[in-house]
């Protein structure tokens, strides 16, 4: 995006992309992602490809037919210098169904004779292949030089001149050799090197022989700088070969290692690939291929992978290649469905691990706990239970515990029911993650998992401040695979803390990445982002979608997302009996996530419901977590929930305790609701001037976020206590900002640049600009000092910088004071 928009700045551009199906997968991501997300810039881009394409849906299309009948006869006579039969010209243009280059191509080199009337199509499918027996046969009619320089230019891929001439010097191969080719009209010869169409190349170079081949292929190697092009040389080389040659095989695995370290993960596959075929010992060979089909697994190419895996079986393995094969297998499974085969496959692998590595294989019994947290209460026989008890028997590390290690234990021991014991453990290896310099590599492997355990403990500090550094990380690796999920985490830090409009751009940024790499995550932080804001048909329509699709998978963190966010819009509007179920199955399963935040529920639904036992219950559990986690946001939860179930004497206190430990915290949401709770008891307790104090307070929070069916209650309970509210209008005034325009107004005023903008959200500098003139229109300013003052004054109108406002906000003004 920032090539393109550098180029735009010059001048318009038009940039079009032809045979986009012949493009590797990475490049067609790239470029649909670029087009998805250039907004203001003075450039169109069009795409073009023989079928429809998974990377291109919902892109503007138009679909492009052959050509008439009678437009074909008029291009076929056209390019015809002889008479034509009028049987063979009608069977030309129904062969090739319209399609232009075909009616030109397959009449060239066509005799009088032939055209006569003794012409005739084979019957193909695809007239596509009469097309390649014709470039085939003016290809081998060329002298055998000029053919030999057609074979090397089909086997360099990168169209260097420079390189061709070098490698055609070895072949003996003279410059005027050339000119034929070049006649032929199969190739141009310039500044690079181009073939007419894509399947000349393939099919110049298919029907050479082997030996043809190899011959090209060396040539090319031996003419390829190791300075400049080292891995293209090992290529030719690897190319070139026959059977087996360890020293190229362990060249071709250092090219691998250097891909790898570019980022290259792509290019580090195939070149795994091919040097596990060209190893000679068993046991290297296995180590190879594992090698690369984990890479393939990590690109998504889930099928090679296990293919590859399949091949490093046949000869069988020993130990440790046996438990990587199983790891493999199993990372497949998570990665492909997060349902309920991953757990029991990483599991398997990591007990195999345990005599064999025990870094590894305690870095596969993490693998397998997340694995089986997402499968959660439909895992089956070896769930997150089984696998947290095996990794506490598992022996230590000897060396100093890493974080994620340390992470390991404390889950391990809240899934088996030691929440206490688990409680400190955890939260070492939380200030580990956050204060401790990790690898990219470490932070986008672990820190889902950290946010995930930050909640288990109720650190609201330190799940804002870890999914902040992932989206961070993510963004500058262009970890494209991990973003969604960052994005997903970010957007509920800022869901409890009221700031509806950030986390509905993120919301869209995570779907717009997944459209782009073409896996979308189920929509874990939609869910409550509509429930939150009382939009029962969507939250109904995404739970009941969710529901089903889960089930397939068996994803059981789904199901107890669903029933959670549907608890929540039903407690939100005060439908306390329809939410009771929703929560009770929530809360049923303390190995998922959703349990941690479904017990406040599910006490809240049964005290307003009339079931206090069931109320009581839930609050000894919660009473013991929060002591033991100790922060603000546990204690204010328990404090409320207590009020709920207290007699008058004993729930003013209470609620003040709870407003109390939640004002200290990022959970505005939260916040509010106890303002909301407070408030309707005092008016049953007939202290109207108290309760409208709180009241007004919850009403400020939530209806500033959009939250309308919280917004509903307090204005209902407001006008019972005597307070006349104002229905705030559910259509967004023209000088009201987007989500995305408050976004980028907030980071302008912080003092980030266009491109530095640019970069994080993943526009371009140029839709940057785009935005902050509507931002500048709307806000009635003409230049970037006006923001801080502008957003200062539009503070209730958009409640999410109440959290902006706060360090950040100050640090920049200080920085400019």
């Amino acid at each position: 995006m920032s090539l393109l928009s550098y180029a735009v700045a010059q001048r318009p551009v038009l940039c079009v992309i032809d045979d986009f199906q012949w493009w590797d997968r990475s490049s067609r991501q790239a470029m649909a992602f670029a087009a998805r997300r250039l907004l203001a810039e003075s450039m169109a881009l069009v795409f073009a490809t023989r079928q429809p394409s998974k990377e291109l849906e919902g892109l503007p299309n138009l679909l492009v037919e052959g050509l008439s009948d009678a437009d074909a006869r008029d291009l076929l006579t056209s390019v015809l210098r002889w008479p034509v039969d009028e049987q063979v010209r009608d069977r030309i243009i129904a062969e090739t169904r319209g399609n232009p280059l075909a009616l030109v191509e397959l009449t060239r080199g066509l005799t009088p004779a032939e055209l006569a009337g003794g012409f005739a199509l084979p019957n193909h499918d695809e007239p596509l292949g009469r097309l390649e027996l014709d470039f085939r046969s003016r290809a081998e009619s060329l002298p055998p030089q000029s053919h030999s320089l057609l074979l090397l230019a089909a086997a360099e891929p990168l169209g260097s001149p420079e390189l061709l001439w070098r490698a055609a010097r070895r072949l003996g191969i003279e410059v005027s050799a050339a000119s034929p080719a070049s006649d032929s009209g199969l190739i141009e010869f310039g500044s690079r090197v181009r073939f007419r169409h894509p399947l000349v190349r393939s099919v110049v170079y298919r029907s050479a022989s082997d030996r043809e081949r190899r011959t090209a292929h060396r040539a090319l190697a031996e003419a390829t700088d190791p300075r400049v092009d080292p891995d293209r040389r090992a290529w030719h080389f690897a190319s070139a070969t026959v059977g087996i040659d360890d020293a190229v095989a362990a060249e071709l695995e250092r090219c691998a290692e250097r891909a790898q370290d570019r980022g290259g993960i792509a290019a580090a596959a195939a070149f795994l690939e091919r040097s596990a075929s060209l190893t000679g010992g068993p046991g290297r060979r296995a180590g190879r291929t594992l090698a690369a089909a984990h890479a393939k697994c990590q690109v998504g190419a889930f099928d090679v992978a296990l293919d590859l895996v399949a091949a490093a079986e046949v000869g069988g393995l020993d130990g440790i290649h046996r438990a990587r094969a199983d790891l493999i297998r199993g990372r497949i499974a998570f990665a492909s469905s997060r349902g309920r085969e991953a757990p029991k496959l990483l599991l398997t692998a990591a007990q195999e691990l345990l005599s064999l590595d025990l870094c590894l294989a305690r870095e596969t019994l993490l693998e397998a706990l997340s694995a089986g947290l997402f499968a959660g209460r439909l895992a089956g026989g070896r769930g997150a239970v089984e696998i947290a008890e095996t990794a506490l028997s598992a022996p230590p590390l000897s060396m100093s515990s890493p974080a994620w290690d340390q992470l390991l234990d404390g889950l391990a021991l809240v899934i088996t029911g030691r929440y206490v014991a688990g409680v400190p453990v955890i939260k070492d290896a939380l200030r580990a993650f956050r204060f401790q310099t990790l690898t990219s590599q470490e932070t986008l492997r672990w820190l889902w998992l950290a946010c995930h355990a930050a909640v288990v403990v109720w650190d609201d500090d330190t799940w804002h401040a870890l999914a902040t550094l992932q989206v961070q990380v993510a963004r500058d690796a262009g970890a494209l695979a991990v973003l969604p999920v960052a994005l997903n985490s970010l957007a509920f830090v800022h869901l409890f803390g009221g700031d509806f409009a950030s986390a509905t751009a993120l919301v869209d940024e995570a779907e717009a990445v997944g459209d782009a790499i073409g896996n979308r995550l189920p929509p874990y932080a939609a869910l409550p982002l509509a429930a939150c804001r009382g939009r029962e048909a969507e939250v109904v329509d995404l739970v009941d979608t969710t529901v089903r699709e889960s089930l397939l998978r068996g994803e059981g963190m789904g199901l107890a997302s669903a029933y959670f966010n549907r608890a929540l819009l039903y407690n939100c509007s005060a439908r306390y009996s329809e939410a009771l179920a929703d929560a009770t199955q929530a809360s049923a399963h303390p190995e998922e996530l959703w349990s941690t935040l479904a017990l406040p529920e599910l006490i809240e639904a049964s005290v307003r419901s009339g079931q206090p036992t069931r109320a009581a219950s839930a609050i000894e559990q919660l009473s013991a977590n929060a002591n033991a986690s100790g922060t603000d946001w546990a204690l204010g939860i328990l404090a409320r929930s207590h009020a709920l179930v207290s007699a008058d004497d004993t729930a003013d206190e209470h609620y003040q305790a709870a407003i109390e430990h939640l004002g200290r915290t990022r959970v505005r949401i939260e916040l509010a609701r106890t303002h909301l709770l407070y408030g309707e008891w005092l008016r049953r307790q007939r202290r109207k001037r108290d309760a409208r104090i709180q009241l007004r307070r919850a009403f400020d929070i939530v209806d500033a976020a959009g939250a309308d069916s919280l917004a509903e209650r307090a204005r209902t309970e407001l006008r019972a206590s005597g307070e006349h509210v104002r229905r705030r209008s559910v259509d967004t005034p023209d000088d009201m900002m987007t989500a995305r325009e408050l976004q980028i107004a907030v980071l302008a005023m912080q003092g980030a640049s266009n491109s530095e903008i640019a970069a994080r959200l993943f526009i371009s500098s140029s839709t940057v600009a785009y935005h902050l003139r509507k931002v500048f229109t709307k806000l009635a300013i003409s230049s970037r000092n006006q923001l801080q003052g502008a957003l200062v004054r539009e503070r209730g109108r958009y409640q999410q910088l109440q959290s902006e406002l706060g360090e950040d906000f100050s640090s920049t003004a200080a920085q400019r004071r």
